[in-house]
C-alpha cells in the first residue's frame, strides 16, 4: 500500500529547514576528547546531512538556512553546491553570528559524545522573511528539523514554512532531532514540537524524543498510543526508533513494520540517524513498500556508524544496495527484518 503520494509535477523533491554546521571529528580517536590533537573537518547538522544523503540518491534538494558570513559559511555552501543542493535560500548572517561547531568524542566503538558550540548561532537567525511561498510550492515535501524550533526567529520561520506547506499541498516531514542546546525548559520543547507534529505527514524520532513532544499532552504513552494519537492528527507515517533494538514505522491504516539494525563493525555511535533518514526518504519517494524503505534506511544507518564522517561518507544508491546484498549473503535474507 502507498501511504503517501507526492506531486510529481513539482521540480524540487525535498526542501529542508534547519541547521547547517561544521563537524570536527578526531583522527586520533578511541581516547578522550581532551587527549585528541588532530581533527578532520566536515559539513554537519542533521538536516544538512540528510540533504547530502538524498542528493547522492538522485533527489533534488534545497535548503532554508542561515550560515555565517565567513570562511566556514563559504565551506558549507560550496560543499552543498558540489553535491547539487540548491543554495539559493541559504543566506548569510548580517550581525556576526557564527556557524555551529561540533567536536566529537569517539571513546570506543560503542561510546561517543558530542560537544557543540552554539552561542550567538547562525542557524537560529533564520527568520520568517527568509521563507517564501514559491520555493515551498515548487517542492514535493519539506523537512523541518526540531532544532530549528529552539529559539526565535528560527522557530517562527519554521512555523511559517509549515503553515505555507499545508496550504499549498507540500508534504511536511518532521524530524524531531532533539539537541539540548538553546532550549530553556522541557515545557517549551513540548509546545513547539507538538505544534509541528500536528501538521506533519511523517514524523520521525526516538522514543525519548516523542516523550519530550508529548509531555504536556499525555505523558507516558507507549509506541502504539503515540502512533495512534498522531495519526488522528493527520500523520500518515510515524517512525519510532529504539537505537540498537531497531525501529518501527506505524502507518495510518493501523499496520506496523519493524526493522533491526544491520550488523556492522561500528566506528562511532552517532550519524546513523541521518543515514537512516536519507535512505528511508529516498525509498519513500521511489514508491517502495514500507518495509523496503525501512530496510534501505537501516542499511544506510549501519554504513554511517562505520564511517568517520556524517556527510562526506554518505553512500550512493548502488553502494547501499551492494551493502544489503553482502549482508544477506553473509547473514541470511531476513538479517534486518523482524
Amino acid at each position: 500500500m502507498k501511504y503517501i503520494t507526492f506531486d510529481e509535477k513539482r521540480p524540487m523533491d525535498l526542501v529542508l529547514l534547519g541547521r547547517i554546521a561544521v563537524d570536527f571529528n578526531p583522527v586520533d580517536y578511541f581516547q578522550p576528547l581532551e587527549d585528541c590533537t588532530t581533527f578532520k573537518k566536515y559539513v554537519g547538522g542533521s538536516p544538512a546531512n540528510i540533504a547530502v544523503g538524498v542528493s547522492r540518491h538522485g533527489l533534488k534538494a534545497g535548503f532554508f538556512a542561515r550560515v555565517s558570513d565567513d570562511q566556514f559559511g563559504d565551506f558549507v555552501t560550496h560543499f552543498f553546491e558540489k553535491e547539487g543542493i540548491d543554495v539559493s535560500r541559504v543566506r548569510r548572517c548580517e550581525h556576526g553570528e557564527k556557524i555551529g561547531l561540533t567536536f566529537t568524542e569517539i571513546l570506543s566503538r560503542d561510546e561517543s559524545s558530542i560537544l557543540m558550540y552554539r552561542n550567538c548561532i547562525a542557524d537560529l537567525q533564520l527568520c520568517p522573511a527568509d521563507i517564501d511561498e514559491e520555493y515551498i510550492r515548487n517542492a514535493k515535501a519539506i523537512l523541518i528539523s526540531g532544532t530549528a524550533l529552539a529559539a526565535s526567529p528560527s522557530r517562527e520561520a519554521a512555523l511559517k514554512a509549515v503553515m505555507i506547506a499545508k496550504r499549498v499541498g507540500t508534504r511536511v516531514i518532521f524530524d524531531i532531532d532533539y539537541r539540548p542546546y538553546n532550549w530553556t525548559c522541557d515545557d517549551e520543547i513540548s509546545i513547539y514540537y507538538s505544534m509541528v507534529a500536528r501538521d506533519a505527514d511523517i514524523i520521525m524520532g526516538s522514543r525519548e524524543e516523542f516523550d519530550l513532544t508529548e509531555r504536556l499532552i499525555q505523558p507516558g504513552r507507549d509506541d502504539w498510543q503515540t502512533a495512534k494519537a498522531w495519526h488522528a492528527c493527520g500523520a500518515k507515517i510515524v517512525i519510532i526508533k529504539h537505537g540498537k533494538e531497531g525501529s518501527t514505522a506505524y502507518t495510518n491504516d493501523g499496520e506496523s513494520y519493524s526493522i533491526k539494525p544491520f550488523p556492522v563493525n561500528a566506528l562511532k555511535s552517532f550519524g546513523g540517524g541521518d543515514g537512516y533518514g536519507s535512505g528511508f526518504l529516498y525509498g519513500l519517494f521511489q514508491g517502495w513498500d514500507m518495509i523496503d524503505c525501512l530496510e534501505f534506511g537501516s542499511a544506510e544507518a549501519a554504513m554511517m556508524v562505520a564511517a568517520h564522517s556524517c556527510s562526506q561518507d554518505l553512500p550512493g544508491t548502488q553502494q547501499v544496495k551492494d551493502f544489503i546484498k553482502e549482508c544477506k549473503d553473509k547473514y541470511g535474507e531476513m538479517v534486518a527484518r523482524v
